[in-house]
């Protein structure tokens, strides 16, 4: 448990603010830094006399800045300053010193052991890995949709429409549901409890995976339509479940330190090298699809499990429950309004109820509109060529009949490798954060990967129809382009993602890590679309 903040007068009360000369209102407004809740707070009054906190260093203390109300707006959440502002830079740099540096007697706890990091790797793992299964196990949904009466081989059955079309219904299954439920979380962000959003999450997500498992060695031979409404059914909820537990988790960290949020997006990363990883051991060593499934769902079914544990485990840290403590909305005094003076040690940011239960949108977008860009343009891209593009890129000795151009390639070099390097590039962001939240340079590189389009689709992609050119007569070369593909997006997409939360007001973090979620998302969405086109034109 943290320690209870402590508010006295202090001894020596800062010198006015000028009332005249450019921005001056008049009347000026004191900013108080609460050290322990990190939420910032303004009241009106003629400027008589000052209050700050006795614990921020005297040095702090001198240089807290007195600003105008021109540089705030309000919204039913909280209050927030306006770009305008000229004080605004060293403002910000005080309170980051502040937190970063906070007094003796507001140490906060430390993460003994990495447990609250490590917690939230796993959840991020557990976000992914499931859905990861889900679509992995493609061989034996066709072979449960067939026939499963006859011996449960990798060959390829007669087409049908559900057959040919299958995994086109499993992505409208997976989008749709997706996006409305990023919805209807943003606007429960105020309403439900984050507890119970994690954990029913979890909860449903684990159950469809029973099902699922159960179903496994049921002869659906007879039923095969109805099996397959069961599997849309199943990957509706499982994404819906998905989605609002990897946007909640992702709000919640928002009011961490951003190598948690680092930890749970590295996870996820993770997750899908795991998938690959199995799904090239079974390609090796397994002949039984159902018994890969089997091993698939089961794996799911345990981790889901342990996440569901390891979120109960989480508020018994004390370093979690430091962060974990809610914040109330920062409350703006108008003249006539003054805050409590009957109690010294009475907090200046008073609780109070928000007119609204649903965060405000504008300010947040407002605030991660060019991170909102980067997210979107970056999941465009990369779902634009992996896996349309790169998974087509076949070996240019396919033909010598070996494991490694036939079997192996596409699994190696297009799955295996593009999460590894995308792991790789989520966890360089736990000691590197550059370039910065308000930088130019982010989007210009996100931008700069839009390049490797038409790399990628010089390499030997089959079948080409309309582009019969093969400029890059080696396997090498897909291996460096989805290399590259996979790294820059762990890193550059990881970035904008752990600032979004930080550079909003903490009472709005949750609300923001949705937002977040939305744009990747949204990404997701578009590259997915547009890659059906691309395709035809190749």
């Amino acid at each position: 448990m943290g320690p209870s903040p402590v508010w006295a007068r202090a001894t020596q009360p800062l010198a006015p603010a000028p009332t005249t000369g450019p921005g001056a209102s008049g009347k000026n407004h004191l900013l108080f830094v609460c050290c322990r809740t990190q939420v910032m707070h303004s009241y009106s009054s003629e400027f008589k006399g000052t209050e700050v906190c006795s614990e921020v260093p005297e040095d702090i203390q001198n240089k807290l800045a007195v600003v105008s109300e021109d540089d705030f707006h309000y919204s039913s959440n909280s209050t927030y300053r306006t770009a305008s502002s000229s004080l605004r830079a060293d403002q910000e740099a005080l309170l980051e010193k502040l937190l970063d540096h906070p007094p003796p007697g507001l140490q906060r706890p430390k993460d003994r052991f990495s447990g609250t990091y490590i917690i939230f790797f796993s959840l991020g793992i557990g976000g992914l890995l499931p859905w990861n299964f889900f679509v992995t196990a493609k061989e034996y949904w066709i072979f449960k949709l067939h026939n499963c009466s006859i011996p449960a081989t990798r060959e390829k059955p007669e087409d049908s429409d559900i057959l040919n079309y299958f995994e086109s219904y499993l992505a409208v299954a997976s989008t749709v549901p997706s996006v409305l439920c990023l919805m209807a979380n943003f606007l429960l962000v105020n309403r439900v409890p984050i507890h119970v959003r994690v954990l029913a999450s979890l909860v449903v997500m684990l159950a469809i995976f029973v099902v699922m498992t159960v179903l496994v060695k049921v002869d659906t031979s007879s039923w095969t339509h109805g099996f397959f409404a069961v599997i849309i059914i199943c990957m509706v909820i499982l994404s819906g479940a998905s989605t609002i537990f990897n946007s909640s988790v992702l709000g919640m960290t928002g009011s961490f330190p951003m190598r948690n949020s680092q930890a749970l997006i590295s996870g996820g990363g993770m997750g899908g090298t795991i998938s690959a990883v199995a799904s090239l051991v079974d390609l090796a060593v397994s002949s039984d699809v159902t018994d890969s499934a089997l091993a698939f769902f089961l794996t799911a079914d345990v981790f889901l499990s342990l996440c569901i544990g390891l979120y109960l485990l989480l508020p018994r840290l004390e370093y979690a429950r430091y962060y974990m403590k809610p914040v109330w909305p920062a409350h703006v005094f108008s003249d006539e309004e003054q805050p409590p003076q009957d109690c010294p040690n009475a907090p200046l940011v008073a609780p109070r109820s928000s007119d609204s239960p649903t965060p405000p949108l504008r300010p947040i977008l407002k605030k991660t509109a060019s991170l909102g860009f980067c997210v979107i343009y970056l999941f465009f891209i990369t779902s634009l060529v992996f896996p349309a593009i790169s998974a087509n890129i076949e070996s240019l000795n396919k033909g010598s009949g070996s494991l490694w151009t036939t079997k192996f390639f596409v699994p190696l070099t297009t799955f295996l490798l593009y999460n590894f390097a995308d792991l790789c590039g989520r966890q360089i962001t736990a000691w590197i954060q550059v370039p910065g939240p308000r930088s130019q340079v982010l989007p210009g590189l996100a931008l700069l990967r839009t390049c490797l389009v038409p790399l990628l689709v010089l390499c030997n992609y089959q079948p080409r129809v309309h582009l019969q050119t093969v400029v890059f007569q080696s396997d090498i070369y897909p291996v460096v382009f989805t290399s590259l593909l996979g790294l820059s997006n762990g890193y550059l997409s990881t970035l904008p993602l752990i600032y979004g939360p930080k550079i909003v007001p903490r009472e709005l973090a949750e609300a923001t890590g949705v937002v977040m979620s939305f744009y990747l998302y949204l990404g997701l969405v578009l590259g997915s679309a547009f890659s059906t086109l691309l395709v035809h034109l190749i």
